[in-house]
Protein backbone atom coordinates (compact mmCIF):
# COMPACT_ATOMS: atom_id res chain seq x y z
CA UNK A 1 0.00 0.00 0.00
CA UNK A 2 1.45 3.35 -0.88
CA UNK A 3 2.05 5.49 2.20
CA UNK A 4 0.09 8.59 1.91
CA UNK A 5 2.23 11.89 1.84
CA UNK A 6 3.91 12.77 4.96
CA UNK A 7 2.90 17.25 5.61
CA UNK A 8 4.69 19.17 8.50
CA UNK A 9 2.18 22.03 9.66
CA UNK A 10 3.86 24.58 11.67
CA UNK A 11 2.22 27.30 13.13
CA UNK A 12 2.20 28.53 17.20
CA UNK A 13 -1.84 29.12 17.00
CA UNK A 14 -3.08 25.73 18.37
CA UNK A 15 -6.45 26.68 17.31
CA UNK A 16 -5.82 27.14 13.87
CA UNK A 17 -2.90 24.14 13.69
CA UNK A 18 -5.32 22.10 14.47
CA UNK A 19 -8.08 23.35 12.42
CA UNK A 20 -5.61 23.44 9.31
CA UNK A 21 -4.27 19.84 10.59
CA UNK A 22 -8.25 18.40 10.19
CA UNK A 23 -8.70 20.49 6.89
CA UNK A 24 -5.33 18.69 4.98
CA UNK A 25 -5.99 15.16 6.77
CA UNK A 26 -9.58 15.17 4.98
CA UNK A 27 -7.59 15.18 2.19
CA UNK A 28 -5.64 12.20 2.18
CA UNK A 29 -2.62 13.81 3.77
CA UNK A 30 -0.23 12.60 6.88
CA UNK A 31 0.15 15.25 8.88
CA UNK A 32 2.56 15.81 11.66
CA UNK A 33 1.69 19.47 13.42
CA UNK A 34 4.31 21.48 15.56
CA UNK A 35 4.36 24.50 17.08
CA UNK A 36 7.73 26.04 16.71
CA UNK A 37 10.31 26.60 13.81
CA UNK A 38 13.43 24.46 16.23
CA UNK A 39 10.47 21.49 16.78
CA UNK A 40 10.42 21.46 12.47
CA UNK A 41 13.86 20.96 12.32
CA UNK A 42 13.65 18.41 14.50
CA UNK A 43 11.20 16.89 13.06
CA UNK A 44 12.33 17.01 9.71
CA UNK A 45 16.08 16.09 10.88
CA UNK A 46 14.57 12.90 13.02
CA UNK A 47 11.78 11.89 10.41
CA UNK A 48 11.70 13.43 7.30
CA UNK A 49 8.27 15.12 5.37
CA UNK A 50 7.72 15.40 1.85
CA UNK A 51 5.89 19.43 2.16
CA UNK A 52 6.32 21.34 4.96
CA UNK A 53 3.70 24.62 5.81
CA UNK A 54 4.56 27.01 7.31
CA UNK A 55 3.10 30.33 9.09
CA UNK A 56 5.92 33.29 8.71
CA UNK A 57 4.90 34.89 12.14
CA UNK A 58 5.89 32.77 14.93
CA UNK A 59 8.24 33.86 18.25
CA UNK A 60 11.37 32.73 18.56
CA UNK A 61 12.73 31.12 15.00
CA UNK A 62 10.38 32.59 12.64
CA UNK A 63 8.54 31.35 9.66
CA UNK A 64 11.31 33.39 7.06
CA UNK A 65 14.29 31.45 9.31
CA UNK A 66 12.75 28.20 9.16
CA UNK A 67 12.48 28.51 5.13
CA UNK A 68 16.21 29.71 5.15
CA UNK A 69 17.21 26.61 7.19
CA UNK A 70 15.57 23.96 5.51
CA UNK A 71 16.42 25.41 2.00
CA UNK A 72 20.27 25.17 3.30
CA UNK A 73 20.37 21.81 4.12
CA UNK A 74 17.40 20.47 2.02
CA UNK A 75 17.20 22.22 -0.58
CA UNK A 76 14.27 20.13 -2.72
CA UNK A 77 12.19 20.17 -0.14
CA UNK A 78 9.15 22.19 -0.29
CA UNK A 79 7.68 24.71 1.63
CA UNK A 80 4.83 26.74 1.83
CA UNK A 81 4.03 29.79 3.46
CA UNK A 82 1.16 31.35 5.30
CA UNK A 83 0.75 35.12 6.60
CA UNK A 84 -2.02 36.99 8.50
CA UNK A 85 -0.51 40.23 7.01
CA UNK A 86 -1.36 40.05 3.43
CA UNK A 87 1.68 41.52 2.75
CA UNK A 88 3.24 40.81 -0.90
CA UNK A 89 6.20 42.48 0.03
CA UNK A 90 6.49 39.49 2.77
CA UNK A 91 5.51 36.83 0.28
CA UNK A 92 8.04 37.59 -2.21
CA UNK A 93 10.64 37.71 0.28
CA UNK A 94 9.30 33.93 1.18
CA UNK A 95 9.36 33.09 -2.57
CA UNK A 96 12.64 34.73 -3.82
CA UNK A 97 13.78 32.89 -0.04
CA UNK A 98 13.02 29.43 -1.95
CA UNK A 99 9.29 29.02 -0.90
CA UNK A 100 6.73 27.29 -3.52
CA UNK A 101 3.66 28.77 -2.63
CA UNK A 102 2.16 30.75 -0.08
CA UNK A 103 -1.70 31.45 1.40
CA UNK A 104 -3.24 34.11 3.33
CA UNK A 105 -4.76 33.59 6.43
CA UNK A 106 -7.60 32.86 7.36
CA UNK A 107 -6.57 30.16 5.35
CA UNK A 108 -9.22 28.51 2.78
CA UNK A 109 -9.14 24.83 3.55
CA UNK A 110 -9.55 23.88 0.42
CA UNK A 111 -7.66 25.95 -2.01
CA UNK A 112 -4.51 25.30 0.58
CA UNK A 113 -4.88 21.16 0.14
CA UNK A 114 -4.57 22.21 -3.71
CA UNK A 115 -1.05 23.88 -3.17
CA UNK A 116 0.13 21.06 -1.02
CA UNK A 117 -1.36 18.68 -3.80
CA UNK A 118 0.74 20.05 -6.19
CA UNK A 119 4.07 20.69 -3.84
CA UNK A 120 3.54 16.61 -3.82
CA UNK A 121 3.45 16.20 -7.37
CA UNK A 122 6.50 18.30 -7.36
CA UNK A 123 7.96 16.01 -4.86
CA UNK A 124 7.29 12.85 -6.68
CA UNK A 125 8.21 14.82 -9.94
CA UNK A 126 11.77 15.88 -8.51
CA UNK A 127 12.80 12.15 -7.38
CA UNK A 128 12.06 10.58 -10.36
CA UNK A 129 14.14 12.86 -12.42
CA UNK A 130 16.86 12.10 -9.59
CA UNK A 131 16.39 8.39 -9.66
CA UNK A 132 16.42 8.76 -14.05
CA UNK A 133 19.34 11.12 -14.37
CA UNK A 134 21.52 8.34 -11.62
CA UNK A 135 20.42 5.21 -13.59
CA UNK A 136 21.22 7.34 -17.18
CA UNK A 137 24.95 8.56 -15.47
CA UNK A 138 25.50 5.42 -13.70
CA UNK A 139 24.92 3.64 -17.46
CA UNK A 140 27.44 6.29 -19.45
CA UNK A 141 25.13 8.48 -20.83
CA UNK A 142 23.77 12.04 -20.41
CA UNK A 143 22.63 13.60 -16.68
CA UNK A 144 20.02 16.18 -17.34
CA UNK A 145 17.17 14.14 -18.52
CA UNK A 146 13.91 16.03 -16.98
CA UNK A 147 9.98 14.48 -17.47
CA UNK A 148 7.48 16.42 -16.24
CA UNK A 149 5.12 17.62 -19.23
CA UNK A 150 2.29 14.96 -19.92
CA UNK A 151 3.30 14.57 -23.50
CA UNK A 152 6.87 13.56 -22.61
CA UNK A 153 5.55 10.91 -19.95
CA UNK A 154 4.01 9.64 -22.76
CA UNK A 155 7.34 9.78 -24.74
CA UNK A 156 9.27 8.30 -22.28
CA UNK A 157 6.37 5.35 -22.06
CA UNK A 158 7.01 4.77 -25.59
CA UNK A 159 10.79 4.38 -25.02
CA UNK A 160 10.92 2.13 -22.74
CA UNK A 161 8.13 0.09 -24.70
CA UNK A 162 10.37 -0.22 -27.96
CA UNK A 163 13.92 0.52 -26.53
CA UNK A 164 14.61 -3.34 -26.64
CA UNK A 165 13.27 -3.96 -29.89
CA UNK A 166 15.64 -3.48 -33.32
CA UNK A 167 13.35 -1.47 -35.60
CA UNK A 168 14.43 1.49 -36.76
CA UNK A 169 13.24 4.84 -35.00
CA UNK A 170 12.68 8.08 -36.25
CA UNK A 171 12.85 11.03 -33.92
CA UNK A 172 11.27 14.38 -35.32
CA UNK A 173 10.75 17.86 -33.54
CA UNK A 174 12.48 20.92 -33.78
CA UNK A 175 16.14 21.35 -33.20
CA UNK A 176 17.21 22.25 -29.67
CA UNK A 177 14.02 19.98 -28.57
CA UNK A 178 16.26 16.70 -26.83
CA UNK A 179 16.32 14.54 -30.27
CA UNK A 180 19.70 13.42 -29.16
CA UNK A 181 19.06 12.85 -25.00
CA UNK A 182 16.06 10.57 -25.94
CA UNK A 183 18.08 8.45 -28.58
CA UNK A 184 20.05 8.12 -25.65
CA UNK A 185 17.92 6.96 -23.53
CA UNK A 186 16.66 4.51 -25.99
CA UNK A 187 20.15 2.72 -26.22
CA UNK A 188 20.83 3.11 -22.65
CA UNK A 189 16.90 1.09 -22.24
CA UNK A 190 17.97 -1.21 -25.19
CA UNK A 191 20.21 -3.91 -22.94
CA UNK A 192 22.82 -3.28 -26.31
CA UNK A 193 26.57 -3.78 -25.59
CA UNK A 194 27.77 -1.85 -27.90
CA UNK A 195 28.73 1.85 -28.04
CA UNK A 196 25.91 4.71 -29.13
CA UNK A 197 27.59 6.59 -31.83
CA UNK A 198 25.78 9.63 -33.31
CA UNK A 199 27.02 11.55 -36.93
CA UNK A 200 25.34 14.53 -37.96
CA UNK A 201 24.77 13.86 -41.74
CA UNK A 202 24.94 17.71 -42.03
CA UNK A 203 28.15 18.35 -40.41
CA UNK A 204 30.05 16.19 -43.80
CA UNK A 205 29.69 16.85 -47.58
CA UNK A 206 28.53 13.43 -49.37
CA UNK A 207 31.31 12.18 -49.91
CA UNK A 208 33.04 12.64 -46.79
CA UNK A 209 30.04 11.27 -45.28
CA UNK A 210 29.83 7.95 -47.11
CA UNK A 211 33.90 7.74 -46.13
CA UNK A 212 32.68 8.32 -42.51
CA UNK A 213 29.21 5.95 -42.40
CA UNK A 214 30.73 3.01 -44.30
CA UNK A 215 34.30 3.42 -44.05
CA UNK A 216 36.75 2.98 -46.90
CA UNK A 217 39.96 0.02 -47.56
CA UNK A 218 43.12 2.05 -47.85
CA UNK A 219 44.06 3.36 -51.18
CA UNK A 220 40.25 3.39 -52.04
CA UNK A 221 40.52 7.04 -53.06
CA UNK A 222 43.30 10.24 -52.22
CA UNK A 223 44.55 10.35 -49.26
CA UNK A 224 43.02 7.23 -47.81
CA UNK A 225 46.53 5.63 -46.74
CA UNK A 226 45.09 3.89 -43.86
CA UNK A 227 41.49 1.57 -44.00
CA UNK A 228 38.88 2.34 -41.43
CA UNK A 229 35.85 0.69 -40.58
CA UNK A 230 33.40 3.80 -40.31
CA UNK A 231 31.04 5.23 -37.59
CA UNK A 232 28.33 2.09 -38.86
CA UNK A 233 30.83 -0.63 -37.63
CA UNK A 234 31.84 1.26 -34.62
CA UNK A 235 28.64 1.10 -33.19
CA UNK A 236 28.78 -2.91 -33.68
CA UNK A 237 26.51 -4.20 -31.02
CA UNK A 238 24.81 -0.81 -30.30
CA UNK A 239 23.19 2.21 -31.21
CA UNK A 240 23.54 4.08 -34.56
CA UNK A 241 22.21 7.53 -34.55
CA UNK A 242 22.17 9.31 -37.76
CA UNK A 243 21.33 13.53 -36.95
CA UNK A 244 19.75 15.78 -39.61
CA UNK A 245 19.27 12.66 -41.89
CA UNK A 246 16.71 14.38 -44.44
CA UNK A 247 20.67 16.34 -45.32
CA UNK A 248 22.33 12.70 -46.55
CA UNK A 249 23.24 13.14 -49.84
CA UNK A 250 21.71 10.40 -52.66
CA UNK A 251 24.49 8.26 -53.04
CA UNK A 252 24.59 7.70 -48.88
CA UNK A 253 21.07 7.59 -49.05
CA UNK A 254 21.18 4.39 -51.45
CA UNK A 255 23.87 2.95 -49.48
CA UNK A 256 22.29 3.35 -46.07
CA UNK A 257 19.04 2.02 -47.45
CA UNK A 258 21.12 -1.24 -48.53
CA UNK A 259 22.99 -1.57 -45.11
CA UNK A 260 18.90 -1.36 -43.18
CA UNK A 261 17.50 -4.31 -46.13
CA UNK A 262 20.83 -6.31 -45.87
CA UNK A 263 22.57 -6.28 -42.33
CA UNK A 264 25.25 -5.12 -44.16
CA UNK A 265 28.16 -2.57 -45.38
CA UNK A 266 30.08 -1.92 -48.17
CA UNK A 267 33.26 -0.28 -47.28
CA UNK A 268 34.61 2.02 -50.18
CA UNK A 269 37.08 0.07 -52.05
CA UNK A 270 35.98 -3.33 -50.63
CA UNK A 271 35.62 -6.36 -52.53
CA UNK A 272 32.75 -7.74 -50.01
CA UNK A 273 30.32 -6.58 -47.68
CA UNK A 274 30.78 -6.62 -44.15
CA UNK A 275 27.56 -8.17 -41.90
CA UNK A 276 26.60 -5.59 -38.63
CA UNK A 277 24.78 -5.69 -35.81
CA UNK A 278 23.51 -2.04 -34.95
CA UNK A 279 19.98 -0.39 -33.99
CA UNK A 280 19.86 2.81 -36.65
CA UNK A 281 17.85 5.58 -35.32
CA UNK A 282 17.15 8.70 -37.49
CA UNK A 283 16.62 12.15 -36.35
CA UNK A 284 15.52 15.03 -38.63
CA UNK A 285 13.88 18.77 -37.83
CA UNK A 286 13.26 19.21 -41.69
CA UNK A 287 9.70 17.21 -42.90
CA UNK A 288 10.67 14.35 -44.64
CA UNK A 289 7.26 13.45 -46.26
CA UNK A 290 7.59 16.85 -47.84
CA UNK A 291 11.57 16.08 -49.19
CA UNK A 292 10.20 12.79 -50.17
CA UNK A 293 7.42 14.83 -52.30
CA UNK A 294 9.80 17.30 -53.50
CA UNK A 295 12.41 14.30 -54.69
CA UNK A 296 15.12 15.03 -52.30
CA UNK A 297 15.11 12.29 -50.32
CA UNK A 298 14.04 8.74 -51.46
CA UNK A 299 10.41 7.17 -50.26
CA UNK A 300 11.72 3.70 -49.68
CA UNK A 301 14.87 4.87 -47.00
CA UNK A 302 11.87 7.07 -45.21
CA UNK A 303 9.73 3.61 -44.98
CA UNK A 304 12.92 2.36 -43.03
CA UNK A 305 13.35 4.99 -41.13
CA UNK A 306 9.70 5.50 -39.93
CA UNK A 307 9.27 2.30 -38.58
CA UNK A 308 8.66 3.24 -34.93
CA UNK A 309 8.02 7.24 -34.88
CA UNK A 310 8.51 8.99 -32.31
CA UNK A 311 7.66 13.13 -32.46
CA UNK A 312 9.46 15.60 -29.64
CA UNK A 313 7.10 18.47 -28.79
CA UNK A 314 9.10 21.75 -28.42
CA UNK A 315 9.65 23.12 -25.38
CA UNK A 316 7.00 26.00 -25.65
CA UNK A 317 4.40 23.25 -25.25
CA UNK A 318 6.31 21.22 -22.05
CA UNK A 319 5.64 24.77 -19.62
CA UNK A 320 5.82 22.37 -16.52
CA UNK A 321 9.62 21.52 -17.74
CA UNK A 322 11.07 25.09 -18.19
CA UNK A 323 11.42 26.10 -14.66
CA UNK A 324 13.00 22.25 -13.96
CA UNK A 325 15.32 22.92 -16.85
CA UNK A 326 16.16 26.12 -15.85
CA UNK A 327 17.05 24.95 -12.15
CA UNK A 328 19.02 22.27 -13.50
CA UNK A 329 21.60 24.20 -15.55
CA UNK A 330 21.27 27.23 -12.76
CA UNK A 331 22.89 24.55 -10.76
CA UNK A 332 25.10 22.56 -13.29
CA UNK A 333 26.82 26.49 -14.73
CA UNK A 334 26.48 28.29 -11.05
CA UNK A 335 29.51 26.63 -9.23
CA UNK A 336 28.19 26.27 -5.86
CA UNK A 337 26.48 29.57 -5.98
CA UNK A 338 22.19 28.90 -4.99
CA UNK A 339 20.89 30.92 -8.18
CA UNK A 340 17.25 31.50 -8.36
CA UNK A 341 15.08 33.00 -10.60
CA UNK A 342 12.90 36.15 -9.02
CA UNK A 343 9.12 35.32 -9.06
CA UNK A 344 8.53 37.97 -12.12
CA UNK A 345 11.82 36.25 -14.03
CA UNK A 346 10.74 33.12 -13.54
CA UNK A 347 7.12 34.19 -15.17
CA UNK A 348 9.24 35.45 -18.01
CA UNK A 349 10.72 32.39 -19.02
CA UNK A 350 7.28 30.64 -18.77
CA UNK A 351 6.01 33.01 -20.89
CA UNK A 352 8.77 32.95 -23.59
CA UNK A 353 8.07 31.12 -26.96
CA UNK A 354 12.13 29.47 -26.55
CA UNK A 355 12.14 29.08 -30.15
CA UNK A 356 15.67 27.56 -29.73
CA UNK A 357 14.33 25.08 -27.32
CA UNK A 358 16.01 23.47 -24.49
CA UNK A 359 19.44 24.50 -26.04
CA UNK A 360 18.44 28.02 -26.11
CA UNK A 361 17.20 27.79 -22.23
CA UNK A 362 20.75 26.01 -21.08
CA UNK A 363 22.70 28.53 -23.09
CA UNK A 364 20.72 31.71 -21.37
CA UNK A 365 21.18 29.54 -17.82
CA UNK A 366 25.10 29.37 -19.13
CA UNK A 367 25.23 33.10 -19.28
CA UNK A 368 23.20 34.28 -16.54
CA UNK A 369 25.35 32.45 -14.54
CA UNK A 370 28.29 33.71 -15.41
CA UNK A 371 26.97 37.42 -15.81
CA UNK A 372 24.80 37.50 -12.62
CA UNK A 373 26.11 38.84 -9.68
CA UNK A 374 24.24 38.42 -6.93
CA UNK A 375 22.14 35.20 -6.10
CA UNK A 376 18.81 36.38 -7.63
CA UNK A 377 18.04 36.41 -11.12
CA UNK A 378 15.85 39.30 -12.26
CA UNK A 379 13.39 40.13 -14.82
CA UNK A 380 16.15 42.99 -16.15
CA UNK A 381 18.97 40.47 -16.67
CA UNK A 382 17.01 38.83 -19.00
CA UNK A 383 17.05 39.27 -22.66
CA UNK A 384 15.08 41.85 -24.01
CA UNK A 385 13.27 39.50 -26.29
CA UNK A 386 12.20 37.84 -22.84
CA UNK A 387 11.05 40.56 -20.78
CA UNK A 388 8.16 40.69 -23.23
CA UNK A 389 4.97 43.17 -21.55
CA UNK A 390 6.48 42.61 -17.82
CA UNK A 391 9.53 44.67 -18.45
CA UNK A 392 7.22 47.62 -20.16
CA UNK A 393 5.40 47.56 -16.88
CA UNK A 394 7.68 47.88 -14.22
CA UNK A 395 8.26 45.69 -11.54
CA UNK A 396 5.15 42.95 -10.94
CA UNK A 397 3.60 41.87 -7.72
CA UNK A 398 3.82 38.02 -7.03
CA UNK A 399 -0.17 38.13 -7.36
CA UNK A 400 0.08 40.15 -10.84
CA UNK A 401 2.77 37.23 -11.66
CA UNK A 402 0.54 34.62 -11.30
CA UNK A 403 -2.82 36.62 -12.52
CA UNK A 404 -0.28 37.36 -16.36
CA UNK A 405 1.14 33.59 -16.23
CA UNK A 406 -2.38 32.07 -16.13
CA UNK A 407 -3.78 34.81 -18.63
CA UNK A 408 -0.91 33.77 -21.54
CA UNK A 409 -1.53 30.25 -20.96
CA UNK A 410 -5.12 30.77 -21.37
CA UNK A 411 -4.81 32.66 -24.62
CA UNK A 412 -2.36 30.45 -25.58
CA UNK A 413 -5.16 27.52 -25.96
CA UNK A 414 -7.62 29.56 -26.89
CA UNK A 415 -9.07 29.52 -23.84
CA UNK A 416 -9.36 25.86 -23.34
CA UNK A 417 -9.09 25.27 -19.59
CA UNK A 418 -7.86 21.80 -19.89
CA UNK A 419 -5.34 22.39 -22.39
CA UNK A 420 -4.64 25.51 -20.41
CA UNK A 421 -4.14 23.20 -17.25
CA UNK A 422 -2.10 20.53 -18.40
CA UNK A 423 0.40 23.20 -19.99
CA UNK A 424 0.78 24.65 -16.90
CA UNK A 425 1.36 21.31 -15.13
CA UNK A 426 -1.63 21.62 -12.85
CA UNK A 427 -5.06 19.96 -12.38
CA UNK A 428 -7.89 21.46 -13.83
CA UNK A 429 -9.90 22.64 -10.83
CA UNK A 430 -6.62 24.49 -9.51
CA UNK A 431 -7.02 26.44 -12.23
CA UNK A 432 -10.43 27.60 -11.41
CA UNK A 433 -9.36 28.77 -8.45
CA UNK A 434 -6.71 30.42 -9.85
CA UNK A 435 -9.15 31.94 -12.69
CA UNK A 436 -11.78 33.11 -9.68
CA UNK A 437 -9.22 34.17 -7.29
CA UNK A 438 -7.90 36.85 -10.08
CA UNK A 439 -11.46 37.06 -11.34
CA UNK A 440 -10.48 36.55 -14.62
CA UNK A 441 -13.21 35.05 -17.44
CA UNK A 442 -12.70 33.99 -20.94
CA UNK A 443 -13.70 36.74 -23.25
CA UNK A 444 -17.40 37.06 -24.66
CA UNK A 445 -18.19 35.27 -28.07
CA UNK A 446 -19.83 37.86 -30.45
Amino acid sequence: MTPLPRILLVDDDRNLREVTRLGLSRHHFAVVACASGEEALAVVEGEGCDVVVTDLRMPGMGGMGLLRRLQSRWPALPVICLTAYGSIETAVAAMQAGAVDFATKPVDQEALALLVQRAVERVRLHRENVDLRAQVAAQGGQPGVIVAAPAMERLFEVVRQVAASPATVLLTGESGCGKEVVARALHEASGRTGAFVAVNCAALPGELLESELFGHEAGAFTGAITARPGRIRAAEGGTLLLDEVGEMAPAAQAKLLRCLESGEVDPVGATAPVAVDVRVIAATHVDLQARVTAGSFREDLYFRLNVIPIPIPPLRARVEEIALFADHFLTVYGEGRRLTFAPAARAALLAYSWPGNVRELKNLCRRLALLVGGETISLDDLPEAMRGGAAAGGAMTLPQVERETVVRALEAHGWNQSAAARALGVPRHVLLYRMKKHQIEPPRRR
